[in-house]
């Protein structure tokens, strides 16, 4: 909980798991990031040394394999610093996620030699490969892979044989075309990867699914990607409040054209403050119910509309940000869209990353309609 200085307590608990030491980094580093398209030095420096890079790095390999609701708080942490790198940690989840549960012993020894290496990846199957006696030889493009110039390694997913198939591969093996030109999430760096002519080894290329174990894309496994990309949305969302926190404590502003002294005396002002911390609380509230499902369902399965009704709730808490930071910005005022100010820049990075396809809310309601209506 955050009280002080004549500011309001905005309801959200600070228990991130993440060290304050990154979440510093990354905030001091937030406009540098999105200047560069892709995270300071000193912020990736910050996620290897705070562990969040081998999150999903399997144990037997010198990393964590964090539970979903782990990850989603670290992310939201991470996220309420600066979007962009919570972004590319979540990225890095996914595809070792992915990648842990496709390669080969062999290939599984080469990836996560070193643990706390960043991975990027695509889930769209953008490329064709063609068999050869020594692997499978690869040619395609593929848009949007966030950190893929700081990455080490890209999972990508490649059709083969008419069949979908997962493959890892080293960046330094691509061509990088600078794509990425967006009104938020600059910083994530989502460029092009290009293989052309490019052979896999079979140890680091598999088809997807060929055992139930390996399956990453179980319910489990599909709502852990729904976090990793809701989780830095969340994360934007209390930085969003964050900063106008700090305004309401600072007394230093009031509603303007109006006899009041300061914000905190407007009636109106007060009600919109507790609705936008309301909205927020509750977005982190279904991202953390949504995890405790995620952690469960390997254990436990998900039946009938269980997943779509979970996916629906992972759309209504991005919904629930973007409709928060609206109030935020009523809130604050046209100074919140001066370019420097931390308010419009968690504005365009919640309004940009609560539109990933992980987070479309009428495809979400569309699939639980379908669900709910299905013959028994």
């Amino acid at each position: 909980m955050r009280t002080g200085g004549g500011g309001v307590d905005t309801m959200i608990d600070d228990s991130t798991d993440t060290a304050h030491g990154t979440i510093d980094v990354l905030r001091a580093h937030a406009e540098k990031t999105e200047q560069a398209e892709r995270p300071t030095a000193e912020s990736l420096g910050a996620l290897r040394a705070d562990g969040v890079l081998a999150l999903r790095t399997p144990r037997e390999h010198g990393g964590a394999w964090a539970d979903a609701g782990t990850i989603a708080r670290r992310l939201t942490g991470l996220g309420r610093a600066c979007p962009s790198t919570a972004w590319i940690a979540g990225t890095c989840v996914t595809a070792k996620n992915i990648a842990a549960k496709t390669a080969s012993d062999a290939g599984a020894y080469e990836l996560f030699a070193d643990p706390d290496a960043l991975f990027c990846g695509s889930g769209v199957p953008a490329a064709h490969g063609e068999p050869v006696p020594d692997g499978v030889r690869i040619n395609g493009r593929w848009p949007n892979v966030s950190g893929c110039e700081d990455a080490a390694w890209a999972g990508l997913a490649v059709m083969v044989g008419g069949g979908l198939s997962f493959a890892v591969v080293p960046v330094a093996d691509l061509a990088v075309e600078r794509t990425w030109h967006m009104a938020g999430m600059r910083g994530t760096g989502s460029h092009t990867l290009v293989a052309t002519d490019l052979l896999v080894p079979a140890t680091r290329i598999a088809p997807i699914g060929q055992t139930e174990a390996a399956n990453p894309f179980a319910p489990g496994d599909i709502l852990l990607y729904s976090l990793t990309v809701l989780a830095p949305v969340v994360g934007a969302a209390l930085g969003a409040l964050d900063t106008v926190d700090a305004m309401f404590a600072a007394g230093n502003r009031k509603p303007f054209m109006t006899a009041y002294s300061r914000m905190s005396e407007s009636p109106g002002a007060r009600h919109w403050l507790a609705e936008a911390a309301h909205l927020v609380g509750r977005a982190q509230n279904t991202m953390l119910a949504v995890a405790e499902a995620a952690d469960a369902a390997d254990a436990e399965g998900l039946t009938g509309a269980d997943l779509p009704r979970l996916r629906m709730d992972v759309a209504d808490a991005a919904r629930d940000c973007r409709a928060a930071v609206e109030r935020m910005l009523d809130l604050h005022g046209a100074g919140g869209f001066a370019n420097a100010h931390t308010l419009q820049r968690h504005w365009r990075d919640i309004a940009v990353g609560s539109r990933h396809p992980h987070l479309n809310p009428y495809l979400a309601a569309e699939t639980f309609g379908t669900a709910l209506t299905a013959s028994p």
